[in-house]
């Protein structure tokens, strides 16, 4: 093999001129995925739960709302979402709308389409969960709540929901993986993560082996504390009878 190893080349200033190495790199694209992961986590899980609850609620039409947009926003590629966000979306906003957002610093304008894209891509995976979630319990549930006189909305709050989201959990857990591996598509449209941050080590130094093997370990890195973090959640809210549950 002629490849020539140098893994001294992470501790070296980048040739650009700014004051930081090629690792400095990757640790600055590893807290851009993880910073935009996180953000768009908070959508995807507001919103999902949101579309979820009216998935299953006995509205015909609340009902559809929320097939509509699970449909529309699962069926779409995300790459495709990217670059309808990012290039589209502001050219077809009211005039003051596009221009605010083209007037955004181009960090700013990347990390903001990001996070909204990502987080409402998540959301429709995440209805399904909380919809799953619901439907799995018992009839009875709902029919208790409505007769202690809870209004429906009372019922998913204090009755409903508190199950469903510790039933739910282990799927959970790998949307939340997901959702930091999906942010890698961000870099189309700009955004310097991880996997950006590795293809320009990789364009400056022309040690590709280093710079893919050292985002592969951060990744790796990121899912087994996400993975510690989840196994915790999933064993301080398991309920028995339940999945996971003793």
């Amino acid at each position: 093999m002629s490849y020539h190893w140098n893994w001294g080349i992470l501790l070296s200033p980048v040739s650009t001129g700014e004051p930081t190495t090629y690792l400095g790199w990757i640790i600055s694209g590893l807290w851009v995925t993880v910073s935009v992961s996180l953000c768009a986590w908070v959508i995807a899980l507001v919103v999902g739960s949101f579309f979820g609850v009216l998935r299953t609620v006995p509205n015909k039409y609340a009902a559809a709302a929320g097939t509509i947009y699970v449909a529309i926003f699962r069926n779409i590629p995300l790459i495709a979402q990217f670059f309808i966000w990012y290039f589209v979306l502001p050219e077809i906003l009211p005039a003051s709308l596009g221009n605010a957002f083209k007037q955004l610093p181009p960090g700013v304008q990347f990390f903001s389409a990001s996070v909204i894209c990502l987080g409402l891509f998540t959301a429709a995976r995440v209805c399904e969960q909380v919809r799953s979630g619901i439907n799995a319990l018992p009839r009875g549930q709902r029919a208790a709540g409505l007769a202690m006189g809870f209004t429906q909305w009372q019922t998913y709050r204090y009755v409903l929901l508190p199950v469903a989201y510790r039933i739910i959990v282990p799927p959970l857990t790998s949307e939340f993986l997901n959702i930091f591996k999906n942010s890698a598509v961000a870099s189309t449209i700009g955004l310097l993560d991880l996997s950006a941050q590795a293809r320009q080590l990789v364009d400056y130094t022309a040690q590709s082996y280093e710079s893919f093997i050292s985002v592969t370990l951060a990744y790796v890195l990121i899912n087994l504390i996400v993975m510690s973090l989840m196994r915790w959640v999933e064993a301080k809210s398991k309920l028995p009878g339940y999945i996971g549950g003793k």
